[in-house]
């Protein structure tokens, strides 16, 4: 029977896939900073409502210091910095490299994961791991690889994204997942907004159409069901595993393009079914070792 956790993210990986799918419609012709910071103060609203309707409001009256700024560097590096980053790099030049290295993103969780969270790697979850790799691969159809400024961009953002799920996972271990959900977002939030007043483009939120603020709202909903189930699957799963789960919705993303495009290539089946047997090998070879601190 499959684990709570491993469900959780699952489901993660497939609301990531679509939410991809419909995003690429939803962004155009709208500033994609604001676009991002539209979606976060929604969610941050819609997060509110939760934390009232399942009583977890109580719990930001007993947080100490140290969970203060723990939920803040989630939101600082998990919810607005990479987005910046990311979206400048794409606009610069959206090249195979800089999409590989987003795809790659849980080579670099896992190794964080071994040095901080003291996860331990078995010959499952590497052979999982070169499953994944070379699925993105195929499904990427690498033919110009190359590495600047754009490239360089984009590897901050993923390093940023992995470093906030390590904090997560260790923060994880003492708050509900819906408090650190709602962290990411309310402090992401935040920032965002510092950068957009910095830099002038807060302005334009004014000019939002209605069918924009419509994606916007549609969108939004794929963003609440993504952190909800990715923190709460996130709990129960470690770092690593559940960070290979998700690389699913890279494979669930191209069957909606191949089903929209009404075309597809044997490369990208390949590429699809690596991915599917990779995240099954990490599901059942998940036997991670976790060495938590001693108590005094």
């Amino acid at each position: 029977m499959i684990k709570k956790g491993h469900a959780f993210v699952l489901l993660t990986a497939l609301i990531s896939g679509v939410s991809i799918f419909v995003n690429k419609f939803g962004v155009e012709g709208i500033n994609p900073y604001l676009f991002t910071w539209s979606k976060n103060i929604l969610v941050v609203l819609l997060l509110f409502s939760l934390l009232i309707l399942f009583k977890d409001l109580k719990t930001f009256k007993t947080l100490n210091n140290k969970q203060w700024l723990k939920l803040v560097a989630i939101g600082f590096f998990g919810g607005s910095i990479p987005f910046l980053l990311f979206f400048k790099g794409l606009s610069m030049s959206p090249s195979s490299t800089a999409a590989l290295l987003h795809k790659s993103m849980f080579i670099f969780v896992s190794a964080l994961a071994v040095l901080f969270l003291k996860e331990k790697m078995n010959k499952g979850f590497i052979v999982a791991a070169i499953l994944l790799f070379a699925g993105n691969l195929f499904l990427l159809k690498l033919t110009n690889l190359s590495f600047g400024i754009p490239e360089l961009l984009i590897l901050i953002a993923v390093l940023f994204w992995s470093t906030e799920t390590i904090i997560s996972k260790n923060t994880l271990k003492e708050l509900p997942s819906n408090v650190v959900a709602f962290g990411r977002m309310f402090f992401g939030a935040i920032f965002i907004l510092i950068f957009l007043l910095a830099t002038g483009n807060m302005g334009q939120f004014l000019e939002l159409t209605l069918p924009q603020l419509g994606w916007i709202a549609l969108t939004s909903a794929f963003l609440l069901l993504y952190v909800t189930t990715w923190y709460a699957g996130l709990k129960y799963t470690p770092a690593s595993v559940a960070a290979s789960i998700l690389v699913l919705g890279s494979a669930i993303t191209t069957i909606l393009s191949i089903a929209y495009a009404g075309s597809f290539s044997i490369v990208e089946i390949l590429g699809i079914g690596l991915i599917s047997a990779g995240v099954i090998t990490a599901i059942c070879t998940s036997r991670v070792k976790i060495l938590l601190p001693s108590k005094n």
